[in-house]
Parts: structure tokens; C-alpha cells; sequence
């Protein structure tokens, strides 16, 4: 299928699940890179030092903005199934409010809690003893000296929940917003996306200043600014096939972009240059290029995928089905095995290789596990869908490109 017809009626969206798939697999890896920067964590490698920040920080600017960007659109892929009717709406915000909210408590109670216990045991705050802690867990204080219980992780699956139960909520507003513009033509899509990271230069100096990002959902609100924004972008232009159009377009202008930027980004977050950027006042510059580097990175991959990896396959199929149960188990898996090689004492290519394999390894074994057991099925975020093999065009305009999570 061509990036062209890409949005035609009846096409499934096979990019969209390929970017999703993507964007999960970016965050799991992200944070086994965690265990080895210097930037506070659970737990940390006795190699840890700054060799992984770097590549690091050209990933962290896009790498939740696209998760977001892409649950938005699936979002309103699903939504749009069950738009018939107010009753039919309320049947939608039923069904994904216990598909969220289910694995966010029982992620909380059960996965999340070990990484409460390895961290506080790797700080020396505790005895030995995961079931004699686990009691303790509930406290709801902070008497350890973090707040138990706690999502951890999982904060990026309770603000999905609320932005989606949002949508549903306004869905009477937005989606006829969206469609009246959803005949918007490339060049309008063209500007669009030139004028997208205008609120996000907003939001990053008139309110990250006064909103550190907590995860705490309650007083997250530069976070929240961020994080709806492109969320609510992501939902309104779904379906809008000249801002796809556009992004065609868009695609060698970001690209370039992105290639004369990163250089500049490199030379001023290698070491301690930062702070002599800070010095000849550079530093809100670099902050702005960065936002509309974000955005740029976001366009190019969205491109990428619409002409590359807009096909089916079964390794498609399997991921779509398993990734967020990956998500889900993959940071407790990863501080567990991370806490247990710091008393090892191996060579950091080893380590490495040991706490890779140990993390995705782990994540294939539980979703072969827990996609067998009815309850834990559920539990975990498990949809199964039926894994033969599905035409290129077999789905109903409006159909879902992939459940959203």
C-alpha cells in the first residue's frame, strides 16, 4: 500500500500500528538506559556514567509526545466506532475505562511494587524480604522516603485514561470540529504543521518554570499542557487525509531539518558545555530549537512509516497484541535483573547484554504466560485478536487501526 492511499476509506493503518509498536519499544529501552546515566533512577549500574546521555537525550525530546500523538489517533479511530448514539458513546467509555483502569490498579499493587522494594533495598532502606514488604507497600506515606503505593511507569497509562474519558466527555464538541476540517487540503495541512509547536514553545517557558514534572497527575500541569496538547492533536487530525498529505510534504523539510540541528544539540549537551551556552546566552535558543526538533522528529518518522511500513505481517500482528503488556511488566523486570547484577560485579558489555536480554526476554515470557490465564489476560492490557492473515482492505471506514491502550 502507498503512503498515498495510506488514508483511503477502508485502508487499515498499518503505520499507525507500526509507529505504536515503535514508540512502546523506544520507552522500554530508554529505561534500561536509565540504569547506566548519571540522572536519578531506582537503581543504578556501577558503570553508570554520562558515555549514555547523550544519544539518550536526542530520544527523550519525541519519544512520549509520539506515544501520546499516536494514542490520540487511535483514540478517535476506536471512538468513531461507537459514535452512532450517545448510548453507544457511553458503551465506549465503559469498555476503555476498564481496559485502563484495570491494569493500572493491579499494576500498582502487584507489578509496579517490586521496583519499590529493589530500590529501596539497593538504598539500604529495608531488609530482605518481598512478601514481608509487600504489606508495608500499602502505606500510603512516605515513611520509606517515597510514596507507596506508587504507579511508577504506569503514570503514562493514567493520563491516557483521563484524556481519553476527557475526549468521550467532549466528544460532542470535537468531533464535529474535526470533521469540518477534515477536508483541509496539503498546503492548509502544511501549515498546520509548521504552526503545531507554537503551544509547546508556550507551554515551555511561561509554564514548565512554575510546573515541574511530577507524574503525580494532581499538580502535573506543564506536563499535562504537553502531553494533551499533542494527544488532542493526535485526535483531531486522525482522520484529516490533507494533513497526512501534507505530512508527505513536510517530510524532507523536517528531515533536514533534524540533520543540521542535531549537530548543534551535540556540541551543546556534550560535558559540560551547557553551561557555557547558558553563559553567552544561548540557552532559551537551543530550548526552542529543541521543541520544533520534537515535532520535526515526529513528522519525519510518521512519513518514514506511512511509505515504508505500511504493510501487514504476522511479526505486526504478534507485537500489536503483545506490546503493551510488555509495557507493563518491563521496568519491574528491569530494575529486578539491574539490582541483581550490581552485586556481580561484570564488565559493562556483559552487563548490558545480560540486562537486555533478561528485560525482553522477561517481557516474552509473561505475555506467553499471562495471555493463556483469563483474568491475568485482562489484568494486563491482553486483547487477543484473531491472527490470520487480514487484507489490506477489509475494514470499515472508521474502523480502529489498533486498540487503544
Amino acid at each position: 500500500m502507498t503512503a498515498a492511499s495510506s488514508t483511503a476509506p477502508g485502508a487499515r493503518r498499518y503505520d499507525l500500528d507500526w509507529l505504536r509498536v515503535i514508540a512502546f519499544a523506544i520507552l522500554i529501552f530508554y529505561h534500561i538506559g536509565m540504569f547506566y546515566v548519571t540522572w536519578d533512577w531506582h537503581v543504578k549500574s556501577p558503570h553508570r556514567g554520562a558515555a549514555a546521555e547523550l544519544p539518550m537525550m536526542f530520544v527523550n525530546p519525541w519519544r512520549l509526545a509520539l506515544l501520546f500523538f499516536i494514542s490520540g489517533i487511535v483514540v478517535r479511530y476506536a471512538m468513531d466506532r461507537y459514535a452512532s448514539s450517545g448510548a453507544r458513546l457511553a458503551r465506549f467509555a465503559w469498555k476503555r475505562f476498564w481496559r485502563l483502569f484495570v491494569p493500572i490498579a493491579f499494576g500498582m499493587a502487584v507489578i509496579v511494587m517490586p521496583q519499590a522494594y529493589f530500590q529501596l533495598r539497593y538504598e539500604g532502606v529495608i531488609e530482605p524480604g518481598l512478601l514481608a514488604f509487600w504489606p508495608q507497600y500499602f502505606s500510603f506515606d512516605d515513611h520509606f522516603g517515597i510514596v507507596t503505593p506508587t504507579w511508577n511507569h504506569l503514570w503514562y497509562v493514567v493520563y491516557l485514561l483521563v484524556y481519553t474519558m476527557i475526549v468521550i466527555a467532549a466528544a460532542p464538541l470535537l468531533r464535529p470540529l474535526a470533521d469540518r476540517f477534515a477536508g483541509m487540503n496539503a498546503k492548509a495541512g502544511l501549515i498546520l504543521i509548521a504552526l503545531t509547536p507554537l503551544p509547546f514553545l508556550f507551554y515551555r517557558f511561561a509554564l514548565e518554570p512554575h510546573f515541574p514534572e511530577t507524574h503525580a497527575l494532581v499538580d502535573d500541569w506543564a506536563n499535562h499542557a504537553h502531553r494533551f496538547t499533542i494527544f488532542l492533536l493526535g485526535f483531531m487530525i486522525a482522520k484529516n487525509d490533507g494533513f497526512w498529505r501534507a505530512v508527505d510534504r513536510a517530510a524532507p523539510a523536517a528531515l533536514g531539518y533534524i540533520v543540521l540541528s542535531v549537530p548543534l544539540f551535540a556540541m551543546a549537551w556534550f560535558g559540560d558545555n551547557w553551561t557555557k551556552v547558558d553563559a553567552i546566552g544561548l540557552a532559551d535558543l537551543l530550548r526552542s530549537m529543541r521543541i520544533v526538533y520534537a515535532w520535526a522528529v515526529i513528522v519525519a518518522l510518521c512519513a518514514f512509516a506511512r511509505r515504508r511500513l505500511n504493510h501487514d505481517s504476522p511479526t505486526l500482528r504478534y507485537l500489536t497484541n503483545a506490546v503493551f503488556c510488555y509495557y507493563i511488566l518491563h521496568q519491574t523486570i528491569t530494575v529486578a535483573a539491574g539490582y541483581e547484577l550490581t552485586t556481580l560485579g561484570l564488565p559493562w558489555p556483559l552487563e548490558f547484554f545480560l540486562l537486555t536480554a533478561a528485560t525482553v526476554g522477561g517481557c516474552a515470557v509473561g505475555y506467553e504466560v499471562f495471555r493463556r490465564i483469563p483474568y491475568l489476560r485482562f489484568a494486563l492490557g491482553i486483547e487477543e485478536k484473531k491472527t490470520a492473515p487480514r487484507p489490506k482492505a477489509r475494514l470499515l471506514q472508521g474502523a480502529s487501526a489498533v486498540e487503544p491502550v
